[in-house]
């Protein structure tokens, strides 16, 4: 089947798509966007998160064909053209980014938060990235980088 929808902002199909393929394989081998990575391949680790509709999920649970229609943004496509979103800024800047496995489902999951949320707690963002799991930096690193991205958008430092 050929499945189109909107991904960051241009519209995109995919041809000869089988009915059990995630959104998560389309993304990365038809479409070319490496961003969100496959680790479990069964939600359990936030890897693969993504927005569907505005709404964070595991790319790796969607099928492709649920996805035609709808608009799909990646962590790709949180950057404004060169310019990094201020939460990947954090990320980098914290040093919460090591492996880099589990970074764009983080920042996806960040970013959501922050747009909720914009002077969450540490016990909100705790329960906001609950549903991601990182295996390098023992969690501190990635906390400081949610709390300077919340500081910079209280500031409305470049933040959309």
């Amino acid at each position: 089947m050929r499945v189109t929808f909107t991904v960051n902002g241009r519209e995109q199909s995919a041809d000869d798509v089988w009915e059990g393929e995630s959104l998560l394989y389309v993304l990365r081998e038809r479409l070319g966007l490496p961003g969100s990575k496959n680790a479990c391949e069964q939600g359990e680790c936030g890897s693969c998160t993504v927005y569907l509709d505005g709404v964070p999920v595991c790319a790796c649970l969607v099928a492709a064909g649920q996805a035609e229609g709808r608009a799909v943004r990646t962590v790709e496509g949180l950057a404004d053209g060169g310019a990094l979103d201020p939460v990947q800024e954090a990320f980098a800047e914290c040093g919460a980014v090591q492996c880099g496995f589990c970074t764009p489902g983080l920042v996806v999951q960040t970013h959501d938060l922050l747009a909720r949320v914009p002077r969450p707690s540490d016990a909100e963002i705790r329960e906001a990235l609950a549903g991601n799991l990182c295996r390098c930096t023992g969690y501190e690193k990635i906390l400081d980088a949610v709390r300077l991205a919340a500081a910079r958008k209280a500031e409305g430092a470049g933040y959309e």
